[in-house]
């Protein structure tokens, strides 16, 4: 698991080959923000099952798919590859 992160701009790389990715951009969230999973919202309520469609039937690599959603006051974009980019917008919710 990749832990870089520089100007606001936190890399992460998500594992692909696992159920509940969304889980893993929550718990990426909570290490970032200093929070508890449990403090946060659910994945279900934001993002759903978005991600596991991505990893479980990827397309081509050509295809160079990007989602880009908004969680918990961080800008999270998921290349199909697993690469997740965090960037915080605006001050976080307590």
């Amino acid at each position: 698991m990749s832990d870089t992160g520089s100007d606001d701009v936190f890399h992460r790389q998500l594992q692909t080959d696992v159920r509940e990715p969304a889980e893993q951009v929550a718990e990426h969230v909570a290490n970032i923000a200093g929070e508890e999973v449990t403090d946060l919202e659910s994945t279900w309520e934001c993002f759903d099952h978005l991600l596991d469609e991505i990893f479980q039937d990827p397309p081509a690599p050509d295809a160079q798919v990007q989602v880009t959603f908004t969680y918990e006051g961080y800008r999270i974009t998921v290349e199909q590859d697993g690469h997740a980019t965090f960037v915080p917008v605006g001050d976080p919710p307590t």
